[in-house]
C-alpha cells in the first residue's frame, strides 16, 4: 500500500463518515489490540487493555471531583505511564489535556495557571513540591500519584462509560510552547488536527502494531505526544519511555528491542559520544524538535553505520510537516516532501507568493494546522490567515518538491541590506572537530546587524580555536557572512527541549558589552 493510499484509508475511517473524538482512539486499540504492550517504561508495562481501564477509572475520578466536558486538566509527570493514565483518562472525561513543560520555574507555571484556568491538576509525588512553592488559594484541586496508584489496584467492576459528545473541531488539547520568545502561548489543537497528523507520519513510516519506539525525550512535547500517545494508539504499537536521559536509563531501554528512535540531534550526538549502544533492529532513526547538523549525522553514520533521518514541524502544526526518508545524501536542511493532505507555499514579508525556487517564508495548509492560540486573538492572526499557517521559518523548494530550511525568520541577520542565514554559517562552525555547539545571533551596533558566533567547545585553547574558525569561514563563506566575533564557552544553554536558547545569548552577550 502507498503512503497516499494509507493516508486515504485511515482518513476515510477515523475522519470522514462517523468522525470520532481523539479519546476514542484508545477504545478503538483495546478493542483492536488489547494485549498489545501501550507503554513499556523500565521494567514496568501496560497493555492497550489495561490502560483503557485505568483511564476509564481516571475520567470517573475526574468526574466525580467535578470535571466537566471541555474544563482543562493539566498533566504535570514526568516520564513514566502514569503520564499516560492521567492523558487519557482526561479524554475519557471529555476535557481538554494540557501537559506541562516540567522544567518550568514556579513564575512560569503560575503564568500558565492564570492563562489556562485549569478545572483540576495531575501531578507527580516529586513535582507536587515545585506546586507547593505557590499560593495556595492560585492552585485548582490536585490529584496525585496515589489517586493513580489508587486507580491502577482497583479490582471491582470498571466503568466504561462513553466519552460525553465532543465535535472533531472542538478543543481537545492545549499545548504550551516553550516560550523562547516570551511568555509560553497555549496552542490549541482540535481532535481533526491530532488524528490527521498522526495518520500523516503513520502513512509516511508505513508504522504497524509490530512497532516499538523508542522515547527518550519529554512526554510534555508535541513531538512525543504525537508519536507515542496518539499515533501509537492508532496502530496499536508500543511505546519505550526513557524516564530520563540519563546513560544507564538510555542502555536499558534497548533491552526492549524498538524499531524505532525518535529524538532530538543532542541525544544523537550523545549516543555517538557513547560509541557501543547497542541498538539492535531498528528501521528508522528520526531526527526532530531542533535543526539536525550535517556533522552529527555524518558522525553518527560513521560510528554505527546507521543513517538519521530528518524531519520538520513545529507544535501549530500538531507538529509534523515533513521528513525525509529516501535520500540521506542532501544536506541536513533538507527536510523532505510535505506529508499528505499538507500544502506547502514560500511567500514575500508582506505574504505574496514567490516565484518557484526563491527563498522566503514557508506557509503551510492542512487539516493539521492549530485552531489558534488561547485567549490571544492578536497573536493568532499574526500567524493565521485563510487557513494558511505561517511557520516563522525561511524555506525555498528543491526540484523534486521537498522543503529545504535556510533559518528562522527571527534569527534572519540582514548586514548593509543583504540577508544572512544563521543556518549557513552554523553548519560551517560544526564542521570543525573541535566545536560540539554553534549559535550565530545577530547583534545590533551602528544601526545594522553584525553576527556573532556563540561556540560551545572543550578547546583548553580559545585563541588557536578562534584563528581557526576565523579561517574556515573566510575559506568558505562570503565576506559579509563572517562573524565579527567568536566567543567559546564551554556548552551553550539550551531550552527544555534541548533547542539552543539563542535569547539567553543575546542577553548575555549585551550584558557584557
Amino acid at each position: 500500500m502507498t503512503e497516499q493510499q494509507r493516508y486515504n484509508q485511515l482518513s476515510q475511517e477515523l475522519l470522514e463518515g462517523t468522525p470520532v473524538h481523539a479519546g476514542e482512539l484508545l477504545r478503538r486499540a483495546a478493542r483492536l489490540w488489547p494485549d498489545n504492550s501501550a507503554v513499556i517504561c523500565q521494567d514496568q508495562s501496560i497493555t492497550y487493555g489495561q490502560l483503557h481501564d485505568r483511564a476509564c477509572l481516571m475520567a470517573e475520578k475526574l468526574k466525580i471531583v467535578g470535571v466537566l466536558p471541555n474544563d482543562h486538566v493539566l498533566i504535570y509527570y514526568e516520564n513514566s505511564i502514569d503520564f499516560f493514565i492521567a492523558y487519557w483518562g482526561a479524554w475519557q472525561a471529555g476535557a481538554v489535556v494540557a501537559p506541562l513543560n516540567v522544567f518550568l520555574q514556579t513564575s512560569e507555571l503560575l503564568g500558565i495557571l492564570h492563562d489556562a484556568h485549569p478545572r483540576v491538576i495531575i501531578v507527580s509525588d516529586k513535582l507536587k513540591l515545585k506546586l507547593d512553592e505557590l499560593p495556595q488559594e492560585e492552585l485548582p484541586l490536585l490529584l496525585s500519584t496515589q489517586d493513580i496508584a489508587a486507580i491502577s489496584s482497583f479490582v471491582g467492576s470498571i466503568p466504561h462509560n462513553p466519552i460525553p459528545p465532543r465535535a472533531l473541531d472542538d478543543l481537545a488539547a492545549l499545548l504550551y510552547t516553550s516560550g523562547t520568545t516570551g511568555f509560553p502561548k497555549g496552542v490549541m489543537l482540535s481532535s481533526r488536527n491530532i488524528i490527521s497528523n498522526a495518520i500523516q507520519g503513520i502513512s509516511r513510516f508505513k508504522a504497524g502494531p509490530e512497532d516499538r519506539t523508542y522515547c527518550a525525550l519529554p512526554l510534555f512535547h508535541s513531538f512525543p505526544q504525537n508519536v507515542c500517545v496518539w499515533s501509537s494508539c492508532i496502530i496499536g504499537s508500543s511505546s519505550i519511555i526513557i524516564p530520563k536521559v540519563e546513560r544507564r536509563m538510555l542502555l536499558e531501554g534497548f533491552k526492549h528491542k524498538p524499531t524505532v528512535i525518535i529524538a532530538v540531534p543532542a541525544l544523537y550526538g550523545l549516543f555517538c559520544l557513547m560509541k557501543t549502544v547497542p541498538f539492535g533492529p531498528i528501521r528508522y532513526f528520526f531526527a526532530g524538535g531542533d535543526a539536525l547538523s550535517d556533522k552529527i549525522r555524518a558522525y553518527f553514520e560513521l560510528i554505527y553505520r546507521r543513517k538519521i533521518c530528518n524531519g520538520y514541524g513545529l507544535t501549530e502544526s500538531s507538529p509534523f510537516i515533513a521528513v525525509d526518508l529516501d535520500d540521506y545524501t542532501q544536506p541536513t536542511s533538507t527536510v523532505g516532501r510535505p506529508f499528505c493532505g499538507i500544502k506547502c507555499s514560500i511567500r514575500d514579508d508582506e505574504g505574496k507568493e514567490l516565484p518557484e525556487g526563491s527563498v522566503g517564508v514557508l506557509w503551510i495548509t492542512g487539516d493539521n494546522i492549530m485552531l489558534g492560540y488561547y485567549k490571544a486573538p492578536e497573536a493568532t492572526r499574526a500567524v493565521l490567515r485563510d487557513g494558511w499557517l505561517n511557520t516563522g521559518d525561511l524555506a525555498y523548494i528543491n526540484p523534486q518538491g521537498k522543503i529545504v530550511i535556510s533559518g528562522r525568520q527571527r534569527d534572519l541577520i540582514i548586514n548593509k541590506g543583504v540577508k544572512i542565514y544563521p543556518q549557513e554559517v552554523e553548519n560551517v562552525l560544526l564542521s570543525n572537530g573541535q566545536v560540539t555547539q554553534a549559535a550565530v545571533i545577530g547583534i545590533a551596533q551602528n544601526q545594522e546587524e553584525i553576527p556573532v558566533a556563540f561556540i560551545g567547545s572543550r578547546t583548553t585553547d580559545k585563541d588557536a580555536l578562534i584563528a581557526e574558525l576565523k579561517e574556515l569561514c573566510l575559506r568558505t563563506l562570503a565576506p559579509y557572512k563572517v562573524p565579527r566575533e567568536f566567543i567559546i564557552k564551554r556548552e551553550l544553554p539550551v531550552t527544555s527541549t534541548g533547542k539552543t536558547d539563542k535569547k539567553k545569548l543575546k542577553a548575555e552577550y549585551t550584558k557584557l558589552f
